[in-house]
């Protein structure tokens, strides 16, 4: 099956194809003979009905600094694509989620992965709240009552933007920390929605996983540990990326998971567990996939192309 595949992402020519998951889903894609447009999510443009972006030929290459080549520009309809990678990276913001209902208008005709709609009714901080028993206790509040009262049952916290990626902005705050005062000031100038207050959990020193499902399934995982004086584990903050395997509780989270994440049409989707614990479910623009690869893990691209490949066939 050749299909004919546009990708919305940020500007390749930026990208570090060393980690980028993205990547990895177009070398994939063009290895086996599918045909590759790319625009930006900022081309995209609805008149009346249709939806249309001014889409470019696009060819990969796993070379630095060689990565890419662009045919010209071409104003195309956006529903006359067999798939579409839905995979600019956040902010989660007004921006990401107008891109969202635009593409719902061509979707599923064309088959845009992850599903918009469901990309915007699943934040990552809080469509996570819907499995409490698999979290830490966490709280989503800019309230300093309610947080000075969580902190007092539950001690150290971290507190991060509820629409933040990438570990920008993640604090430990300790009990009595004399920095807190300020740092609830800095948030309430910064942040206008409410913050993720949750339980400090000191294992991450020794990781916080990755794991990957694709339509719902187990598809690979990556511990990621944090340097020794920083509290992220993101790779892009420094965190060393290492091989793991699935525990049996991690193997329990999927499994719960899954089922919720087929319905939704999240193909792609990355978790973070800390010991155990669930933090994040990430639907927007998931990373690891090269990572994962590297440590010669499972092929999450294939896998991903092998589901999108069959959703095509059985329409």
């Amino acid at each position: 099956m050749k299909l004919n595949v546009a990708v919305q992402m940020d500007p390749i020519a930026r990208i570090n194809i060393r980690g980028d998951s993205t990547f990895a889903l177009l070398l994939e894609a063009q290895k086996r003979g599918h045909a590759i447009s790319y625009y930006t999510p900022d081309q995209l443009s609805l008149r009346g009905e249709e939806l249309v972006a001014p889409v470019q030929v696009l060819t990969v290459r796993d070379e630095p600094g060689n990565h890419f080549t662009l045919g010209e520009p071409k104003r195309t309809a956006l529903d006359g694509f067999d798939v579409i990678l839905l995979r600019q990276d956040p902010p989660f913001d007004l921006a990401y989620i107008t891109s969202t209902h635009l593409l719902e208008r061509i979707h599923p005709k064309t088959l845009v992965v992850n599903d918009p709609a469901s990309v915007r009714n699943a934040p990552e901080k809080l469509f996570v709240l819907n499995f409490p028993q698999l979290m830490p206790p966490t709280l989503i509040s800019r309230d300093i009552n309610e947080i000075n009262s969580f902190r007092d049952e539950h001690g150290a916290v971290v507190m991060k933007p509820l629409h933040g990626h990438g570990g920008a902005a993640v604090f430990r705050v300790m009990p009595q920390d004399m920095n807190f005062g300020s740092l609830f000031d800095m948030f309430s100038v910064t942040f206008r929605e409410p913050w993720v207050i949750q339980r400090f959990l000191p294992e991450v020193k020794h990781g916080d996983k990755r794991i990957i499902l694709v339509d719902g399934e187990f598809a690979g995982a990556v511990n990621r540990v944090p340097a020794a004086d920083d509290l992220r584990s993101n790779m892009v903050r420094g965190g060393a990326a290492q091989a793991t395997d699935l525990s049996p509780r991690e193997r329990e989270i999927c499994a719960t998971l899954g089922p919720h994440l087929r319905e939704r049409g999240l193909l792609l989707v990355g978790i973070d567990v800390i010991d155990g614990n669930l933090t994040e479910i990430n639907v927007t623009s998931p990373t690891g996939i090269r990572a994962i690869a590297r440590l010669n893990g499972p092929d999450v691209a294939a896998m991903v192309w092998d589901s999108i490949e069959a959703k095509r066939a059985a329409k």
